[in-house]
């Protein structure tokens, strides 16, 4: 059997050329945050400590120490593009809680770049739901070579 031997498109037609270099920088930001927060989990204890929600004050520290590891950890899968999809569903409402109880307290003012960082990562999460990691992931990876050896055609695309 003959293989038709064409040079690899990292970027397929139907996906942008932005897609991962945005994906990378979202992860960087979520690395970033989680770090901040790991540097300072009192302070961020604090913000989620509001008057009537009893049931996130008397567990802020869980909250806290979820939401530091969960970013961090978040921010890596999504530089890598690995289970993008995932994490970033279960990253926004994360997001949506620090806009709503962390930034209300700065004031809902647009001048405050947290709230403006943090409503620039919801709309970016919200992307990397709808259109996937894009084509340079750990997702479309394992996705294309899956069947590397089994099939044939596969393993021979994969060293080229």
């Amino acid at each position: 059997m003959e293989y038709e031997t064409k040079p690899i498109s990292f970027f397929s037609d139907n996906q942008s050329k932005w897609l991962p270099l945005l994906r990378i920088v979202l992860g960087i930001i979520l690395i970033l945050k989680g770090i901040s927060f790991f540097k300072d989990s009192a302070k961020l204890e604090t913000m989620m400590q509001t008057p009537g929600l009893h049931i996130i004050n008397n567990n802020a520290s869980a909250f806290a120490f979820f939401i530091t590891y969960f970013n961090i950890l978040g921010g890596l899968f999504i530089i890598a593009g690995l289970f993008t999809r995932w994490i970033a569903m279960l990253q926004i409402p994360i997001l949506v809680g620090a806009i709503i109880f962390v930034n209300s307290e700065a004031g809902m003012n647009f001048s405050n770049p947290d709230l403006i960082i943090s409503i620039v990562v919801l709309i970016l999460l919200f992307v990397f739901v709808i259109k996937g990691s894009g084509p340079i992931s750990a997702d479309e990876f394992f996705r294309t070579y899956t069947n590397a050896g089994e099939k044939s055609g596969y393993t021979k695309k994969f060293f080229q």
